[in-house]
């Protein structure tokens, strides 16, 4: 097997992550749909619009890396949209549902996150300062949802579910 490089790795998260974006865009909807606060459902509405710029940018880097834009099956992306699907499925109805609705919106939000974060790292040591500047801002994207759902979880979901 040939010695895979820095380079090899990026490449192989950038198509990790697009497929998760992808599926990601799937899921949204549902999540929206689900929700009963109008806030919640307002966010998932929001950030669906979000993640489409953000699969549009990922479609950019591809392109500057004269790659072509293919996602590589994610199966950690996979698990935590099943959490949330299972959470739907046994909490439809419930006073809890808006609360693990955002606790797995939050799962994917800190994977994406970490992925983020390292591809920006990675970017930046291979020289790719335009690159890595469309992924800070998905990244930057990503981090304020994250506190936008820590926001309606403190402000009403949770106390609603408790």
């Amino acid at each position: 097997m040939a010695d895979k490089q820095l380079d090899d790795l990026f490449l192989d998260t950038l198509k990790d992550i697009y497929y998760a974006e992808r599926q990601i865009l799937k899921a949204l909807p549902k999540m929206a749909k689900a929700a009963s606060s109008p806030e919640l459902k307002a966010g998932f509405e929001q950030h669906h619009q979000e993640t489409e710029g953000q699969v549009e940018r990922l479609q950019q880097v591809f392109d500057i890396l004269g790659k072509p834009a293919r996602g590589k099956t994610c199966d950690a992306i996979l698990g935590i949209l099943d959490e949330g699907k299972e959470i739907m499925d046994e909490y439809k109805g419930a006073t809890a549902l808006d609360a693990g609705l955002v606790a797995a919106a939050q799962a994917v939000e800190h994977y994406e996150i970490a992925r983020y974060g390292t591809l920006v790292t990675w970017a930046k040591q291979l020289g790719h300062n335009d690159i890595a500047q469309l992924l800070s801002e998905t990244l930057k994207e990503e981090e304020a949802t994250d506190k936008k759902l820590s926001q309606v979880a403190l402000a009403s979901v949770n106390q609603k579910a408790a």
